[in-house]
């Protein structure tokens, strides 16, 4: 079969896009899963963290499915919705829109550029949920805000969230994000264990300044990546839990794929999360794919010209986390 996808990130968590509203597309779940496994695999012509299927919807303007580069499906993906709210609003001319995503109906909106000429995007990062079952994480108890779970750490505290998408929070110092020991604990945790059997993306977020994070994660079903927008979303509620940062207040999220912004709000203890950042486009393609033996061929490429405007962005970034001592 032919496909014709984009490839694009948002903050270097980068995918293949690809349009189920105008190209006459049929998969089964397990073809989703074979795709996303061969086109994302990183030694080949394409590589990805995953693959963004953008399908009409019955209740919204688009609906989103994520499929990570291990084949699994995730319920949400911040930075992917963003590349969706860009695709759908240009396809269908809207400056706002609706997606529908496994849990949820999100709204989405273009935004003015966070960096000049980045094209920007702002998408609603909810439900959330305190509720260990939800994630899930097996403690005897029904939340965990801010503890330690002797199993993973001795010395870190944690905080545990759905967003959908479960998280693993915790506010480290410089020498303990360093360490190496995220890795250590991720590992353990995305390989079978008793606490989360369905795995969990852990996130060190290291304070940097009122209104400023730093959030390095380790996504399930992919490994550490430049950047997961649920994570940065879930670690800018942690820090106003926390009182690191406030309600209603842009925090400047880095990330070691650029810059993000997140404002979190609260109505009567219940919080939702506007993510705002980069929408980029890198390029289009057109893929020969034979499922049966798992091969393909990149039968052309063009390029976009954003990559180089959003450079400049992520170059700013890490001047700015190597004044912090990052």
């Amino acid at each position: 079969m032919q496909i014709d996808l984009i490839k694009g990130h948002g903050s270097g968590n980068d995918f293949l896009l690809i349009d189920e509203i105008t190209n006459a597309y049929s998969f089964s779940e397990g073809e989703r899963a074979k795709l996303a496994t061969l086109l994302c695999d990183r030694d080949s012509d394409l590589g990805a963290d995953g693959i963004l299927f953008i399908m009409n919807s019955d209740q919204a303007d688009g609906k989103m499915r994520v499929f990570n580069s291990d084949g699994s499906e995730a319920s949400m993906c911040g930075n992917g919705l963003r590349l969706v709210a860009r695709y759908v609003c240009e396809m269908k001319g809207l400056n706002e829109a609706t997606i529908e995503t496994m849990k949820a109906n999100l709204k989405v909106s273009e935004q003015k550029d966070i960096y000049p000429d980045v094209i920007t995007y702002q998408v609603e990062i909810s439900p959330v949920s305190f509720l260990l079952e939800d994630l899930p994480l097996k403690l005897n108890q029904a939340n965990l805000l801010n503890e330690k779970i002797s199993e993973l750490s001795q010395e870190l505290t944690f905080t545990a969230l759905a967003v959908p998408n479960p998280h693993l929070i915790s506010i480290v110092n410089t020498e303990q994000l360093q360490s190496g020991v995220q890795k250590v604990i991720s590992e353990k945790v995305n390989n079978p264990n008793q606490l989360f059997p369905d795995g969990v993306n852990v996130s060190f977020v290291k304070n940097l300044a009122e209104g400023s994070i730093y959030v390095n994660t380790f996504e399930r079903g992919v490994g550490f990546t430049n950047a997961c927008g649920t994570a940065m979303s879930a670690s800018s509620l942690v820090t106003c839990l926390q009182e690191l940062n406030n309600v209603e207040e842009i925090v400047n999220v880095y990330n070691n794929g650029g810059r993000v912004q997140c404002v979190v709000h609260e109505d009567d203890e219940n919080y939702s999360i506007d993510l705002i950042g980069n929408a980029t486009y890198m390029y289009q393609a057109y893929v020969d794919v034979d499922l049966e033996s798992e091969t393909f061929s990149v039968s052309s490429k063009e390029e976009f010209t954003e990559q180089s405007t959003y450079e400049k962005l992520q170059a700013d970034a890490q001047d700015f986390l190597k004044k912090a001592g990052l």
